[in-house]
């Protein structure tokens, strides 16, 4: 059917799928974070509902055979928006972090589509053991944690929730931020190879079609 079509009925039952609900249940949560962003006791537990969310998803998604390209597009795009605006939210430049991981998106969904997790078997031995089985690895666990919780962290650290609610220690504050801007760089050298690959992949394309 083509695009100016009445989508079919079974596209439409993915859009109520359980796992693409709990997507708008986050997108509602980001934005409801967005709105209480000068109070730190609100949009902490807000935006942190939202990522332990994104656990739940995947897992919910895999028992009830419910997996689908949309959920995939749909958690991935949730991700980015909530730590983009996050990044933005601390820092100026913070736009340049959140352009990255859309350009990284753009990167493997375009060649990887859904299965983009698992398409890595060819990779460098240190992106292969931060991908593997879905990042549940060491290295994966510390990569996604760094991606996922640092902008958070940095957040907690500046408007003192970390001292004033957690009455956190300064120094493990500190070892907190390391651990996790760590995990960010590991993190960081997947995007660089996933956006290399991704150029690769184009070269490769564009010579091979230009050829007699």
């Amino acid at each position: 059917m083509g695009y100016g079509g009445s989508p079919p009925r079974m596209g439409l039952r993915v859009l109520l799928y359980w796992p693409n609900v709990i997507g708008y249940i986050r997108i509602s949560l980001v934005f409801s974070a967005w709105a209480t962003r000068e109070t730190p006791a609100l949009f902490v537990p807000l935006y942190s509902v939202s990522t332990v969310l994104d656990g739940v998803d995947g897992w919910l998604a895999r028992r009830l055979g419910q997996t689908s390209r949309f959920g995939a597009w749909l958690d991935v795009v949730v991700d980015n928006l909530s730590r983009g605006m996050l990044w933005s939210l601390l820092f100026q430049w913070g736009w340049l972090v959140s352009a990255l991981e859309w350009c990284v998106f753009v990167c493997n969904h375009h060649t990887r589509g859904e299965q983009w997790k698992s398409s890595f078997s060819s990779s460098p031995p240190l992106i292969r053991a931060i991908m593997a089985n879905g990042f549940r690895t060491p290295l994966g666990v510390w990569a996604v944690s760094g991606l996922h919780c640092l902008p958070l962290w940095l957040y907690a650290h500046r408007t003192g929730f970390l001292s004033d609610c957690l009455d956190l220690h300064p120094w493990i504050q500190s070892m907190g931020m390391l651990l996790l801007a760590a995990g960010r760089v590991l993190a960081l050298s997947a995007e660089a190879w996933c956006i290399w690959t991704h150029i690769r992949h184009l070269l490769y394309n564009e010579a091979e079609e230009k050829k007699p």
